[in-house]
């Protein structure tokens, strides 16, 4: 179990603005691939990641030699949404968005799973199915509750 100084006011900033982040691209998005709600997005997600985690720990994850190739794609993702190429940046940006953070899905799967809200809209069919081809470790996890049931 993480201590009780796990979330100090550091990440909680730092995850405020990643938030931040993620609501001004899904909005840049929503508002016909605005250019300047998308790079606010940008800069705001990868100003939450480096408070969050430390300026050192996100060059260092950004420059592991098996996620370089997908630092690459976002980066180059960034430049071509500044440049004006919104729509084609978006696609390379979340193609390496893919590259560098698929392999934290199935634990945050794993995570929402067992939350009460997303755990009973993560069990409706459709979506196990969608989640089961994507989480390369099995399928979604069971927890005690959902086997205790059964």
């Amino acid at each position: 179990m993480l201590g009780a100084g796990w979330l100090n006011d550091q990440r909680k900033i730092g995850l405020g603005l990643t938030g931040f982040g993620i609501l001004f691209t899904i909005l840049g998005m929503l508002l016909l691939f605005d250019r300047g709600l998308i790079a606010m997005g940008n800069l705001l997600f990868l100003a939450g990641l480096s408070t969050t985690i430390g300026f050192q720990s996100t060059v260092a994850f950004f420059s592991k030699r098996k996620n370089r190739k997908g630092s690459i794609f976002y980066i180059g993702g960034c430049v071509m949404v500044v440049i004006g190429w919104t729509v084609i940046g978006l696609l390379v940006e979340a193609y390496g968005f893919w590259l560098l953070f698929c392999e934290f899905i199935p634990t945050a799967l794993q995570f929402f799973r067992r939350t009460p809200v997303m755990g009973k809209i993560l069990d409706l069919p459709i979506l196990k199915m969608i989640f089961n081809r994507l989480a390369p470790m099995g399928g979604l996890p069971t927890t005690n509750f959902q086997t205790k049931g059964q």
